[in-house]
């Protein structure tokens, strides 16, 4: 493959793993005094996992605001083995980017994500080893679509504009890539985004 070949970005959830936080929640309220609904509903949209995923908060700190508002009776392995424990694969996109590292194609992951959900998939699913480089909003302290994760992504592919085919679930996190010229696919089906980067090679 030459140099000028495009480089793949690909998101994690929703994109190669699909995530549901009923799983966690369900095992969390176990050991809690709010109730699987209260949680499923808390977890996914605290503020506190926004300030995590961005480095704000270290695993330890993130365990200690959720443990004070959910009264959580366990520790801190515990609670992380539960939260995430979230995840299943999407066989279709692994197949398609598996198909595109054997061409000679660079890949690389590009997610809003945390530490505790990096180190379960990494240890549960084999395809995980399978990158040419990660980029997590936890460690570069930015999220989608902010431009400082856009940048440190380029930095780490060595490419700009068109030879970066980006996909990704979020209309807005595509959006920002496209304004960077980068080839933007938004990812609805394994269906439509194989067919989108076939023509575009």
């Amino acid at each position: 493959m030459r140099n000028d070949s495009p480089a793949f970005i690909f998101d994690l959830g929703k994109v190669l793993v699909d995530f549901n936080y009923e799983i966690a929640a369900q095992k969390i309220g176990d050991r809690s005094t709010k109730s699987p609904n209260d949680l499923h509903a808390f977890l996914g949209a605290s503020p506190l996992l926004a300030d995590y995923e961005c480095g704000r908060l270290t695993r330890e700190m993130f365990f200690q605001a959720i443990r004070s508002q959910i009264d959580f009776q366990g520790d801190v392995r515990e609670f992380g083995g539960y939260f995430a424990d979230i995840f299943s694969e999407i066989p279709d996109m692994i197949r398609l980017q598996a198909e595109l590292r054997q061409n000679g194609y660079k890949t690389y992951i590009f997610s809003n994500t945390n530490d505790l959900a990096v180190e379960h998939i990494s240890r549960n699913f084999p395809f995980f080893q399978n990158f040419d480089g990660y980029i997590y909003s936890y460690q570069v302290g930015a999220m989608k679509p902010q431009p400082k994760i856009y940048e440190a992504m380029e930095a780490m592919a060595g490419k700009r504009g068109a030879d970066l085919i980006y996909i990704d679930d979020r209309a807005e996190n595509i959006a920002a890539g496209a304004a960077r010229g980068w080839h933007a696919i938004l990812h609805e089906t394994p269906e439509q985004t194989r067919t989108a980067i076939t023509s575009r090679l």
